[in-house]
Formats: structure tokens, C-alpha cells, sequence
């Protein structure tokens, strides 16, 4: 991320005279203007907006609070909270948090990045001691905020080479191409990749297996299957009858999540299709119940609670004034073979 030139150095933090400056009027006019009060020129209550996007400015009904830099709250912005995925992170990373005598507050995006910058509008002004946001992918408005904010922020899921931001994750396409490796290592040629939701960590598995498939010289588009729906058994269940009905020489599928691959092993058991001797199953994440599958699931084992202890441990240095031994840590990921492949 870039430093905005215009941030005060002192504070670190975008005020009210920055965008007054950048607008060109006083402070007292910007703060009638965000206020929406009738007596400002519309031409100024435009050019007031213009100037704090520009510059990610957040007003805030606390300033004192602000100033002080007593908040004890740290925002987490995660996907989704049915996801057990980012509920066993954001166990990990309260354990460690309350400890230290932090709370967290809990905004849940919903794999949209407009409702993620409206979540983080609505939180800075409560001056959170730290954030820990979900990816890197955020938009151009959130990373404005987060840079202009000051408040120490830490990525959880992925890994970061970018000097100055600080993450915690995997490699998430290195990760998809060791499955594909593996699967092509017990001999499959024919192997689909079938995904929901679509989210970038996705996107980034099916890169993995995209150039593995390619480097094997077995790449083809009509092996794609994909779908913006939620990931769910239901889902999985309805992708694998149809890649088995519509495209019947496919002899593995890379399933992007473990409930998805889940509900294809049971499709496969209604169907009487033998898995793995007609055809390889394989998931992602290791959810609870893929080792009781029939049978069981294969698939990559994330580390998801040490993710959210290393993030929590990682910004409570932050929030501290110092700086970690590394921005970026890559936990790993585990490939965890099984019956299904």
C-alpha cells in the first residue's frame, strides 16, 4: 500500500483540516458539509466529498476518544460466520485477544466488497485498537480507509510479498495445485475442478490446478465448473450429478470446498457410482466430518486456528508500537490423503 502524502505525520491520520486543505475551504465548512446542512453551497458540499474519498477520511462523533488511542476493541471483518472455516479462526484469535485484554467486534461481509467498506465506515469512527480483515482483495475505498485510518491492521488467509501490509496466511494457489498434483499422480487425466462461491482464495485454488492441469498438457475449459452460489452438501450433490451426466469421461473432481465435496460422495453412494475406482473425489479445507465420509474425503487440511492466533499475536504487536519479526507469515497448508482419491 502507498502512504498518502497527505496524512499528517504526527497522528498518522486523515482529520478534518486535511480535506478542508485538499478542498479548499475551512474546517468548519467540511464539518457542515459531511453534516448535510442546508446552508452549504451544493458546488462546496461536492467538492467537501470529492476531497474526503480522495483522501479515505472517516468523520468521527468521538474525536477525543480518538485522540487518546484508548480503544480496547479490535474490528474483525470475516465472509461468513456459517462457515466453520472462519468461526474456528475467530476462536483462535479471541483466545488470544481477551488475554490481553482486548475485545472483538464482529462485522461479517458476506463475500461482498461494498458491504465490507460500508462495515468499516461504520467501525472506525469507534476507534477499534486494531482490524483483522479477511484476503487481500479488498477495493480500492477499503484500502483507502484502512491506510488512512493509522489503526494497525493485519490479512488473515493470505500471504502478502507487498512491503508495509502485514499478513497471515497460505498460499492459496499452491495449495490447489498440490491436489492436482496428487490427483494426477494416482494416474487421473480427466480431472474437473467444480467451485461456489467464487471468492478469490477460489479463484486462486483453481489457478493452482489450472497450470498444473496445463503443465500436464490436459487443460481444458469445458473441465471448469463453476457457480456463484453458496457452497453447501445440496450444491455439491447437484454439481456432481450433472459433470457426471454431461461430461462422463471426467475421472477425478477438485472440489473447491469440503461441503461440496461432501454432497457429491453422497450423490455418488445414490447413484451406485464406486468411488474411487469410477471416479476421484477430493475437497478443500478439512471440515469436520470429511474423515467420516464413505469414504473418506481427501483433501486439504488448512490451519485456520493457528492463522487466527498468529494474526491476533501479530497485531497485538502492532497495537503495541512495535513491529513483528516478519509481515508475512505462510503457516503452510496439509494435504491430507484418503480413501476418496
Amino acid at each position: 500500500m502507498s502512504v498518502n502524502p497527505l496524512r499528517p505525520r504526527a497522528s498518522g491520520r486523515v482529520t478534518l483540516a486535511d480535506v478542508a486543505r485538499v478542498a479548499g475551504v475551512s474546517p468548519i465548512t467540511v464539518s457542515r458539509a459531511l453534516r448535510g446542512e442546508r446552508a452549504v453551497a451544493p458546488e462546496l458540499v461536492a467538492k467537501v466529498k470529492e476531497a474526503a474519498a480522495r483522501l479515505g477520511y472517516v468523520p468521527d462523533p468521538a474525536a477525543r476518544a480518538l485522540a487518546s488511542r484508548s480503544g480496547t476493541h479490535v474490528a474483525v471483518l470475516i465472509p461468513l460466520l456459517s462457515n466453520a472455516l472462519f468461526v474456528d479462526l475467530i476462536d483462535a484469535a479471541q483466545g488470544v485477544l481477551r488475554a490481553a485484554g482486548f475485545q472483538m467486534l464482529i462485522g461479517v461481509t458476506n463475500y461482498r466488497e461494498g458491504e465490507e467498506e460500508q462495515l468499516l465506515r461504520e467501525q472506525l469512527p469507534h476507534r477499534p485498537a486494531g482490524l483483522i480483515v479477511t484476503g487481500l482483495q479488498q477495493n480500492r475505498a477499503t484500502r483507502a480507509l484502512i491506510e488512512a485510518s493509522g489503526v494497525p491492521c493485519v490479512h488473515a488467509m493470505d500471504i502478502a510479498p507487498d512491503k508495509g501490509v502485514h499478513s497471515v496466511g497460505f498460499s492459496q494457489q499452491e495449495a490447489g495445485a498440490a491436489m492436482t498434483r496428487h490427483l494426477l499422480g494416482r494416474g487421473r487425466r480427466r480431472i474437473a475442478f467444480a467451485a461456489a462461491q467464487l471468492d478469490p482464495r477460489t479463484i486462486s485454488r483453481q489457478e493452482g490446478w489450472r497450470l498444473e492441469m496445463e503443465r500436464a498438457g490436459l487443460y481444458a475449459p469445458s473441465l471448469e465448473w463453476l457457480n456463484a452460489s453458496p457452497s453447501s452438501l445440496a450444491l455439491g450433490a447437484a454439481m456432481f450429478e450433472q459433470i457426471v451426466s454431461v461430461r462422463p469421461a471426467v475421472d477425478a473432481i477438485f472440489f473447491n470446498n469440503d461441503d461440496l465435496a461432501q454432497g457429491a460422495l453422497l450423490a455418488a453412494l445414490r447413484m451406485g457410482i464406486e468411488v474411487p475406482r469410477q471416479i476421484a473425489i477430493a475437497g478443500f479445507n478439512d471440515l469436520t466430518g470429511s474423515d467420516q465420509m464413505v469414504p473418506p474425503l481427501t483433501t486439504v487440511r488448512t490451519p485456520r486456528r493457528e492463522i487466527g492466533e498468529s494474526a491476533a499475536r501479530m497485531l497485538l504487536t502492532l497495537m503495541r508500537g512495535g513491529l513483528p519479526e516478519r509481515a508475512c507469515v505462510d503457516v503452510g497448508f496439509e494435504l491430507v490423503v484418503r480413501a476418496s482419491s
